[in-house]
């Protein structure tokens, strides 16, 4: 009894010990059913994006005979060709929608960044002018819209009509983004902008010389949030613009894949270009094509921002 009652505490001790020894069930390796399971999911996952934009891509490069064999998308590629692409970019409406669109583009998202950096800024700062009214005022943006009619009066009073500033200036500005970059602002150390106050610096010199520096990450992802906006947006285009000439390449593509419509002059009849040869292309595959050069930027400037992508979000809202 009495070499059992010793060896209790000593088993009991090394069990406790067992315990704080051992690790928590998230923390241990996987096993390799867990990373059998784990490698099949995410490849589904990536089949299920990848396959749609291969079949996509591939009908855009078939012939005439190639889709009609397939009776509609082509899986397999065969007689692969560039008409569709050839027809598209050698003039006409197509060309003309994407130079507007990349235009738009870059003007709208350099705009953007530069009002919503000085906005955020401003507001960030305690002692800033009616700081707290003008935030209430952004957040109310959050419950209520303006409206398509308001909207539609307010850009006409301003003679914005049929101008490409109307494809700009309505939504030069977003609230989450404005937050986002305002709550990142409110992280950076007090203390290196009292020092640059101290060293004579005023608040602008404070805002290119120390703000943005330490802002890469944030006005990256905001970046990237206002330029696909401004790529994507068909419908300020559909409702201010009303000479076909000046419609981005989105509008192009509603009107002309999602109600089948057929474009003004100049998209889908076009010759292909002497020199190369090639035979009309299918109107299928120009649909794929215009869907191609259309979702062909963003993946081609998602890489280089993606490192940025979750700093800046997830410190932009943890700070907020």
């Amino acid at each position: 009894m009495t070499t059992q009652n010793l060896t209790i505490p000593g088993r009991l001790a090394r069990r406790r010990a067992a315990a704080e020894n051992k690790r928590p069930s998230w923390e241990e390796p996987p096993s390799v059913p867990g990373r059998l399971g784990k490698g099949v999911v995410l490849g589904l996952v990536v089949l299920a994006v990848t396959f749609p934009l291969y079949v996509v891509v591939v009908t855009s490069l078939s012939s005439t005979e190639a889709v009609t064999r397939a009776g509609g998308l082509v899986v397999v590629p065969r007689e692969l060709t560039l008409s569709a692409y050839v027809q598209l970019l050698s003039g006409g409406v197509v060309t003309k929608a994407l130079v507007v669109s990349m235009g738009v583009t870059v003007v709208g998202t350099l705009f953007s960044l530069v009002i919503t950096v000085l906005a955020a800024y401003g507001l960030s700062r305690p002692g800033s002018l009616l700081h707290r009214p003008l935030l209430f005022v952004v957040l109310l943006t959050f419950l209520f819209g303006p409206g398509i009619i308001p909207s539609y009066l307010l850009v006409s009073s301003f003679g914005l009509i049929d101008s490409y500033a109307s494809l700009i200036l309505p939504t030069a500005i977003s609230a989450f983004n404005l937050i986002v970059m305002r709550s990142f602002f409110m992280g950076i150390p007090g203390e290196l902008i009292d020092s640059a106050r101290v060293d004579g610096a005023g608040e602008f010199g404070i805002l290119t010389r120390i703000v943005m520096p330490l802002s890469k990450a944030v006005v990256a992802v905001v970046g990237l949030f206002y330029a696909v906006s401004y790529w994507n947006a068909f419908f300020n285009a559909l409702l201010y613009l009303n000479d076909n000439n000046k419609w981005p390449l989105q509008l192009v593509l509603r009107t002309y894949i999602v109600q089948a419509q057929q474009l003004p002059s100049g998209a889908g009849g076009i010759a292909a270009s002497p020199g190369m040869n090639l035979a009309p292309a299918p109107t299928l595959a120009i649909k794929m094509a215009i869907v191609v050069i259309a979702v062909l930027p963003v993946l081609l400037a998602y890489p280089f921002i993606q490192k940025h992508f979750t700093k800046g979000v997830i410190i932009g809202a943890v700070k907020g």
